[in-house]
């Protein structure tokens, strides 16, 4: 069986953070590439005169590194590896949680659902790794590998082996992981505030050729976008 190792990250997943658009990510490759992706990525940072250790992250894209960020951008479109999709929910205060009797934590993780079980194939081994966000997750992630392994009739482990925490400082996957979210989320905010974020989110959609605010079809394969919007009540 292929072996493939999934990352994921969010943006604006927080229920009172006053950001109305929350877009959960994951990015994807074969196991056997990891390592290579990630030496590929440290090098990138060093020829842009970074610490190999530097944490890539969305919050930190300013006009003095945009050309680093560019060049990440491109390596992920460059390499034929690498695959992303994202969730986007427009306005998560239009959330109704009490009339679907849920907490917002437990909608999260519907949410993480929605956005992996489409990466689950059958014919292929998957280790899951999510950038760790309190102390409290870690019953909540098993939850998350139950469901997924129940949905594909995996009560075994043999297809989804793995869903676990881990810190984003650590995993150069996850880094460039919250990038390209954070560049579909700035597009949904709709916001040009920062000048080298604006070169990113133009970047992407040439690169894409999508508008990143719309969804694409069920099956793009290098980049994958679904734009979710709540169940109105009846």
């Amino acid at each position: 069986m292929k072996s493939i190792n999934i990352y994921c990250d969010e943006s604006g997943h927080l229920e009172h953070d006053q950001v109305p658009v929350m877009v959960l990510g994951a990015l994807w490759c074969d196991s056997e590439k990891t390592r290579e992706i990630a030496k590929r990525l440290r090098e990138i940072k060093v020829q842009h005169g970074l610490p190999a250790q530097f944490e890539v992250k969305w919050s930190k894209v300013s006009p003095a590194k945009k050309e680093f960020y560019l060049r990440l951008l491109d390596y992920f479109f460059d390499d034929d590896d690498l695959h992303f999709r994202a969730i986007v929910i427009p306005d998560k205060t239009k959330l109704d949680h009490r009339f679907h009797n849920q907490s917002h934590d437990t909608w999260y993780y519907k949410m993480y659902f929605l956005l992996l079980t489409n990466l689950i194939l059958p014919d292929s081994k998957h280790r899951i790794y999510l950038d760790i966000k309190d102390t409290r997750g870690s019953a909540k992630v098993r939850k998350l590998h139950e469901i997924l392994s129940n949905k594909h009739y995996d009560f075994n482990r043999d297809i989804v082996q793995r869903v676990q925490t881990v810190r984003s400082h650590e995993v150069e996957h996850i880094q460039l992981a919250d990038l390209l979210i954070g560049a579909v989320s700035y597009a949904n905010r709709g916001l040009e505030d920062n000048e080298a974020k604006v070169a990113l989110v133009q970047r992407m959609r040439e690169r894409s050729g999508l508008k990143l605010t719309a969804s694409t079809l069920p099956t793009a394969r290098k980049v994958n976008i679904f734009i979710w919007t709540p169940q109105e009540r009846g």
